[in-house]
């Protein structure tokens, strides 16, 4: 026959036990699985220990894993420009002339509404000089780089040749305009949220009016 020597509760002892549980719990709650899980730190003990560190690389990959699982279509060499049938415009072997733009540097925001696209373009002189660079406030945008040939009486399908194709959030360049015209971005947004492009130009161009 054996004897069991294990102490037996009353019900004080496990009201005690149930509530310093309570307690433990309320206390790790609140100072780790709030600002990890949630960002949450009401006490400061989340910035205090690191907790919220946690949350904000989650929070990254999350980020990362949404850019990332965008189904980017791979950009083939013939979508470059319009369709070979469009003509080469005459204009476009006009020379340069004397006198370039003068110099100037601009900051634009075009905002490219969700699963939309927008243009911005500047014009340039044969072989003018412009220094760009472009960013997004958050995600990626299709975009394609391209100049149009300025005629007097255009065509209803107009030329235009592409300089870059890409999928992106940050570019930056140098575009010597190989003839005169409207150079610039389309930008597409294929996600859900609109997004910002914040453009900066440097060099001889003039913003269309």
């Amino acid at each position: 026959m054996t004897t069991n020597n294990q102490p037996i509760l009353n019900k004080i002892q496990l009201l005690k036990s149930l509530i310093i549980a309570i307690l433990i719990g309320a206390v790790v709650l609140i100072t780790a699985v709030l600002p990890a899980e949630y960002g949450l730190d009401p006490l400061g003990t989340g910035k205090l220990f690191g907790f919220s560190k946690l949350y904000q690389e989650t929070k990254q990959i999350e980020n990362n894993k949404t850019n990332s699982s965008l189904n980017f279509k791979k950009i083939k060499m013939e979508k470059l420009g319009s369709p070979q049938s469009t003509p080469t415009p005459s204009e476009a072997d006009n020379p340069p002339p004397e006198v370039q733009y003068t110099e100037r540097e601009d900051t634009i925001e075009v905002m490219v509404p969700a699963k939309k696209g927008i243009e911005y373009k500047f014009k340039s002189l044969k072989y003018g000089s412009t220094k760009y660079e472009w960013a997004t406030n958050k995600g990626i945008v299709y975009i394609d780089f391209h100049g149009e040939v300025k005629q007097e009486k255009p065509p209803e399908n107009v030329f235009y040749e592409s300089y870059t194709l890409a999928y992106s959030n940050n570019m930056a360049g140098t575009l010597t305009a190989p003839f005169e015209g409207k150079h610039g971005w389309y930008f597409r947004n294929d996600t859900n949220e609109d997004i910002v492009v914040s453009i900066r130009l440097n060099g001889q161009y003039d913003l269309l009016k």
